[in-house]
């Protein structure tokens, strides 16, 4: 009678039953297999504990973030508007501004003159999307990228505007994007750090990059990004000093743990195990690391397509072609830092400059991932915290001019990672000032990209102080026009 009570309300029968236990038994021996101390359990909230698989079929395994620090403009780039040129000189109308907030920096003009983009714009691929000329490398790879016009950020200066892009909220001491891949997915190569960070100067004006927008945040420290130096020795320190073999650093590093399991074992400190496990990554990482930063044998057809810079330490096409590399060996997130997008003043010229550094190496790495078969697998991200200002900063001259800073639109683009190919995204009025179809904010980006690494972005969480936080925060949906 029992069982058909359960029968009836449940509408499982025997076989139904144990075919699912069989299910879930196999997936639980598969969890073992692909992690095998997923079953260690250590006693700890499960919401502080990395957690190592994705919720669902991801679509992209790894990131790339080209990060163009100080913000290029739209209007030099992706986002063309023909009615600024046939404007050009005449004020912004009120109508289109709506009281939104300026800097500081064009607060005080009692005009806004209207400035059309001093590069022309063609279209590109089969889509037929609009890229300026100062990106002609970019432009041939039209079909392989997925441009965005209606980001939005809350941010209108550098500082909270890079914080927020990178790690979902203004503030600091919050995990970092590559902080959190680390935390949900791990490493797919146990001899390289889950989250790198490569910097490059550009030759305009530059912007600062600090720490906390790479850092781990509250979550523990083997999540923070480990920084690759610009010289030729990319990781300081790795090396063993004079007079120390293998075997001594294995007894040292050996002795060292015993120690600090002592201090744990009495303190309970898990930052005493972190440090730890950093150690054995940085002795791990002594065999790997010189390899596979030594760029100069990579064959010349390589060289060729990302440039001679890319041979010259801390340029930015190095740094694309060491992100390959790095992504190619199982590094689940690699963050690069461009400065020098931030052209108040002078923007034709400095604009040019930033684009002969990044336009050339950005097009290789998306035609060297996709040759390599690795471009599916790999989400490409370029573009900078914020946008510019349809009209012109200080003094009015048709070819020599600066643009301020605009939260309210700006473009970006993406490729590979499951994103959709050929593509562009969203629409911002004829000024270009405001979104006038399908807005991507901040959290909706993150959003999207948790969710082509197989992540829920409600549930990649992380209780603190009482509260359980999310790189989203309390917001963010996902973008299905985004993706393929």
């Amino acid at each position: 009678m029992g069982n058909e009570f359960f029968k009836n309300r449940l509408n499982i029968t025997r076989r139904h039953f144990f075919g699912k236990a069989a299910a879930g038994i196999g997936g639980l021996a598969l969890g073992s297999l692909l992690i095998p101390k997923i079953w260690k359990g250590d006693g700890t909230d499960v919401s502080t504990s990395p957690l190592g698989l994705a919720q669902y079929a991801p679509k992209a395994k790894r990131i790339i973030y080209l990060c163009q620090n100080g913000a290029p403009s739209q209007y030099e780039t992706f986002d063309y508007k023909p009615l600024l040129t046939k404007m050009m000189g005449q004020d912004l109308p009120e109508s289109i501004r709506g009281g939104q907030r300026l800097t500081g920096m064009t607060a005080s003009q009692t005009k806004f003159p209207l400035m059309g983009s001093y590069y022309s714009f063609r279209q590109h691929g089969q889509s037929g999307a609009y890229i300026s000329d100062l990106l002609p490398n970019i432009a041939k790879i039209a079909d392989d990228i997925c441009i965005v016009r209606t980001m939005n950020t809350d941010a209108i200066n550098h500082d909270p505007a890079l914080t927020f892009l990178q790690t979902g909220a203004q503030v600091g001491n919050r995990p970092s994007m590559g902080a959190w891949m680390s935390y949900g997915l791990g490493s797919e190569n146990k001899n390289l750090p889950a989250f790198c960070v490569l910097l490059s100067r550009g030759r305009g004006n530059g912007q600062g990059v600090y720490s906390k927008l790479w850092t781990n945040g509250f979550l523990d420290s083997t999540h923070q990004g480990v920084v690759f130096s610009s010289s030729e020795d990319p990781i300081l320190y790795l090396n063993d000093a004079e007079g120390i073999d293998k075997q001594d650093r294995r007894r040292m590093l050996d002795h060292l743990a015993e120690l600090n399991q002592l201090g744990f074992d009495e303190s309970g400190d898990p930052e005493i195990q972190a440090k730890v496990q950093q150690y054995e990554m940085a002795y791990r990482m002594q065999t790997a690391v010189p390899e596979l930063t030594d760029l100069s044998k990579e064959p010349d057809h390589i060289i060729k397509m990302y440039g001679p810079d890319c041979l010259v330490p801390g340029t930015y096409a190095a740094n694309a072609l060491l992100a390959r590399k790095l992504s190619e060996s199982g590094v689940r997130f690699v963050q690069l830092y461009h400065q020098g997008w931030d052209s108040h003043g002078n923007l034709p010229n400095e604009m040019g400059m930033q684009a002969q550094d990044v336009d050339r190496a950005s097009a290789a790495l998306i035609t060297d991932l996709k040759q390599r078969g690795l471009l599916d697998e790999t989400l490409v991200i370029w573009g900078g915290e914020f946008g510019r200002t349809n009209y012109c900063q200080g003094n009015f001259t048709p070819d020599n001019y600066g643009r301020d800073h605009h939260p309210r639109a700006y473009s970006i683009f993406m490729a590979g990672g499951g994103t959709k190919p050929g593509t562009v995204y969203g629409e911002t009025d004829e000024l270009g000032y405001n979104v006038a179809k399908d807005p991507v904010n901040i959290h909706d980006f993150h959003a999207t990209v948790l969710h082509l690494m197989g992540i829920n972005h409600e549930q990649l969480t992380y209780k603190h102080l009482g509260r359980r936080y999310r790189l989203t925060d309390v917001s963010g949906n996902v973008i299905p026009g985004l993706l393929a």
